[in-house]
């Protein structure tokens, strides 16, 4: 936390003494702990998936539809051993999994409340993808499953979005070693994902090309056996002037042409989110919910 280089920017900053690139010091800060059931059918289940929801992040992205979190640091301070409470917490609440939501900025002080706690369900480690190799490798066995965003393959669109040029070099770098670390997903008897990587993909209005070059990508790089998660859910929750062609949420038309596109390319594993996916049904209240320690009864 002295000299920060847990993501790809490796600002340096000393997060003792005040916030890195991330917008984050060197103590935990959460806004969310609770059970949530907007994820996949194979991570949420109708158990729900346990899903810590951090503050801060290390990219800019004007759309992020968690901006209180991401960007205006909503959440509350807790201790490392806290965490550790917290995984027990919701595995206690019957969670499939436990689900470290914008995890990176984090990644330390994740692993040594894993290190307290380790929990009997899957670790998921649920991230942009912009992440730094040598990061995902100190964290080589405390993950399970990787739900990796690859939301660019243009690196002027990455730089104009979300402030970041080198976002498809090292995104794709980073799947590449999270597939070593797990590979292709493997499930239990009852469809949840135990051990694995998923990728995530976002398709954007006005901006079929960067999906299609994001699958091609994809394709060429790891093969169509790779499980991909394709995403309707964008929606304009606030208006972007300066990037006009975001201000409406994806037509008919892109949606089933990006479709189209995924079966072309050969991809047959994973999920299209459903059409009427937009709104804010996929995100959650942040209201701080399993944040504090509850009372003990005697």
């Amino acid at each position: 936390m002295k000299k920060c280089t847990l993501c790809p920017r490796r600002c340096a900053a000393d997060r003792t003494k005040g916030p890195g690139a991330c917008g984050s010091g060197a103590r935990l800060r959460i806004a969310r702990a609770a059970l949530h059931y907007g994820e996949e059918p194979c991570i949420s289940g109708s158990e729900g998936s346990g899903t810590v929801f951090f503050s801060g992040c290390s990219l800019r992205c004007v759309f992020c539809q968690n901006r209180a979190l991401s960007q205006e640091q909503f959440g509350e301070e807790i201790s490392v051993r806290r965490l550790a409470e917290i995984f027990r917490e919701l595995e206690e609440q019957g969670a499939n999994n436990i689900n470290l939501v914008t995890p990176t900025h984090y990644a330390a002080q994740i692993a040594e409340a894993l290190y307290i706690y380790r929990p009997g369900i899957p670790v998921l480690y649920n991230c942009g993808g912009y992440e730094s190799v040598e990061t995902l490798r100190a964290l080589e066995g405390l993950v399970d499953v990787w739900l990796p965003d690859i939301k660019y393959a243009d690196p002027e669109l990455a730089r104009r979005f979300s402030g970041a040029e080198d976002y498809p070099e090292r995104a794709f770098q980073a799947v590449e070693e999270m597939l070593r670390q797990c590979g292709i997903p493997k499930l239990n008897g009852r469809g949840m994902m135990e051990r694995g990587v998923m990728i995530r993909h976002l398709v954007l209005p006005l901006h079929l090309k960067n999906t299609f070059a994001v699958l091609d990508g994809i394709a060429e790089r790891f093969g169509t056996e790779s499980w991909i998660s394709l995403m309707f859910q964008y929606t304009p929750l606030w208006k972007l002037p300066e990037y006009p062609e975001l201000n409406r949420g994806l037509t008919r038309r892109e949606r089933e042409r990006a479709e189209a596109y995924l079966e072309q390319r050969g991809f047959r594993n994973g999920y299209v989110q459903e059409p009427d996916s937009r709104g804010t049904a996929f995100i959650p209240d942040f209201d701080l919910s399993g944040v504090r320690q509850a009372a003990r009864k005697h």
